[in-house]
């Protein structure tokens, strides 16, 4: 009977250290994201300030039409690589490492949508912040991503027609029970 009790008492006490180590890691993460709200805005619009030439329109265009489009087609095309190596061998690794770095590069046009959903008073000072110093750059920033996914889903459409042309080329010829047409014979004329 002891033996039984032991191992209630401790399985009773894993539960309880594993709930207290999740509502830890809960509450840590509800005060770095209220750190994190008062912070990037404000940080992240000083950093496109300085990057666009304080107060300059066409550096601010350009900047946000730079950080708009890298900052989204390359995420999206890492996240369509994910989506084609987590199957094969040793593609679940391989697509982790590619989302998190989708995630990093990505990150930028994030900390502006901080900026520009954001209803915080960090984020109104990054608003103020981006209008005076680097006037221009959320909507060039806006058309940049608008571009990049518009790019992507172009490439989606090609790749996945040209499967689908594979694919419905395949199943004709296995419905008309012919095999592939050899390639004619190089013939040589003499004369």
């Amino acid at each position: 009977m002891t033996s039984q009790s032991a191992e209630q008492s401790s399985s009773t006490h894993t539960w309880r250290n594993r709930i207290v180590g999740v509502a830890a890691v809960i509450v840590a993460l509800v005060v770095a994201y209220f750190i994190l709200a008062s912070f990037i805005p404000r940080w992240w619009a000083q950093r496109i300030a300085t990057m666009s030439g304080h107060g300059s329109f066409a550096k601010g265009i350009w900047s946000g039409l730079g950080l708009g489009f890298f900052c989204t087609v390359i995420p999206l095309f890492l996240l369509m690589g994910v989506v084609t190596v987590w199957r094969r061998r040793a593609g679940r690794f391989m697509a982790g490492c590619a989302a998190v770095l989708a995630l990093v590069v990505a990150l930028p046009n994030l900390m502006t949508l901080t900026i520009v959903w954001g209803g915080s008073g960090a984020a109104h000072a990054g608003e103020r912040v981006l209008d005076v110093q680097a006037p221009g750059f959320r909507g060039a920033s806006l058309i940049g991503a608008i571009v990049a996914a518009a790019l992507f889903l172009l490439a989606l459409f090609m790749r996945m027609r040209g499967r689908w042309r594979t694919h419905r080329a395949g199943r004709h010829r296995k419905n008309s029970g012919s095999p592939a047409p050899a390639e004619p014979a190089d013939v040589e004329h003499n004369g």
